[in-house]
């Protein structure tokens, strides 16, 4: 069969019109913002110790639904995954000098959230073929300093969170799950980010859910519980307000709190997220099926005894195989019209804030 001269050369592309942008929203959250509009009450937070501390009707909503749909103790709603993962660390009490291991191949505030309290991300490489935390790697890493692990499901696909668990249990560490990525991706009959101390999902705009900007918590411990929702909202019911803890280190607050809207929104599409899960799953099964066979391309795996939602379909290539680099190929696909990109390509710790090792002020503060 004669092939067709690429688009990246001048060729007609096979793709003639672009991907409708992924779009999840439907009448149903369209007559909820509505309906909230018509109240005029969009936010109904308080930052002082009243039943208003916690949120207005429809934050308590989903955060009941979230609970009760990630079979969860507490779930705390947040305006973004960042904010969400800011303050798990500093739920954990987690403090200048202390070390958190965490991937080098994820999302930058996997990694910088760490540093908001003074305390040093140390990275471990990942897997070669789930592209999640080498659990086999962390060990070596671990020093009287360490404090936390930081696993990040990336892509939809589990972290190895038995091994991590059990090295976790071992040192005495405390456990963040980033599931920004892959919530209802399961490993063993459970939820990613419900294995750990502290889930942290995202709601923002491209991801399997979304309110546009939005996180979650979740953690089985109340104490955490308590000193997220402290964080969330200012921690002035610790400052004045009499709310106790059992420890005031990092209860210094910040406004990370979602709005009525963006939480009616979250309720809607969390009754979505099973039939969207399984929609990604049927497409990745067809491309893999297609793309079966092609020397130079394999296809994502998934991890045994878990599930893969697929917020990307990640491959990896082998430029000498296809006769082409990756850049290039990527290139090629996107004249072609197929909407790809060449994944994290820098790790986190070639980055400049790592690097220069310099974030507050010009004391190499927090790592000297």
């Amino acid at each position: 069969m004669e092939l067709s001269k690429p688009a990246i050369i001048g060729g007609t592309p096979v793709r003639k019109k672009p991907f409708p942008r992924y779009n999840t929203i439907g009448d149903e959250e369209k007559k909820v913002v509505m309906e909230i509009l018509d109240t005029g009450v969009l936010s109904e937070f308080y930052g002082s110790n009243v039943d208003r501390f916690w949120g207005g009707k429809y934050v308590r909503s989903l955060e009941k639904q979230w609970t009760e749909f990630f079979d969860v103790k507490h779930s705390l709603s947040f305006n973004s995954a960042t904010s969400g993962l800011i303050a798990a660390v500093g739920a954990l009490g987690i403090g200048p000098g202390d070390e958190v291991i965490v991937s080098p191949y994820t999302m930058s505030a996997s990694g910088t959230s760490i540093l908001f309290y003074n305390a040093i991300p140390v990275f471990v490489d990942i897997e070669d073929d789930y592209f999640c935390i080498d659990a086999d790697k962390i060990e070596k890493s671990i020093t009287p300093h360490t404090k936390a692990i930081i696993a990040v499901h990336l892509f939809g696909q589990p972290a190895d969170m038995t091994s991590i668990m059990e090295i976790a249990r071992k040192h005495d560490l405390s456990v963040i799950e980033d599931a920004a990525q892959s919530p209802g991706a399961m490993q063993k009959n459970r939820y990613t980010g419900t294995i750990g101390d502290i889930g942290v999902f995202s709601l923002n705009c491209h991801k399997a859910i979304q309110t546009g900007e939005g996180g979650m918590c979740v953690t089985n411990n109340p104490e955490l519980a308590k000193r997220l929702a402290l964080i969330r909202n200012h921690a002035e019911a610790v400052i004045a307000g009499g709310m106790e803890v059992k420890d005031p280190a990092n209860m210094i607050g910040y406004n990370f709190r979602m709005t009525e809207i963006q939480a009616a929104i979250a309720e809607k599409q969390l009754d979505k997220l099973e039939a969207i899960n399984s929609d990604r799953q049927h497409y990745a099964e067809y491309v893999n099926r297609e793309l079966e066979g092609i020397d130079g391309i394999q296809t994502p795996k998934v991890r045994a005894a878990c599930t893969h939602v697929y917020y990307n379909y990640a491959v990896l290539t082998d430029p000498e195989k296809l006769g082409l680099p990756r850049d290039l190929m990527t290139r090629a696909l996107q004249a072609e019209g197929i909407p790809v990109w060449s994944g994290y390509v820098q790790p986190l710790y070639s980055y400049p804030v790592f690097q220069q090792k310099g974030i507050y002020g010009d004391k190499e503060c927090p790592f000297h």
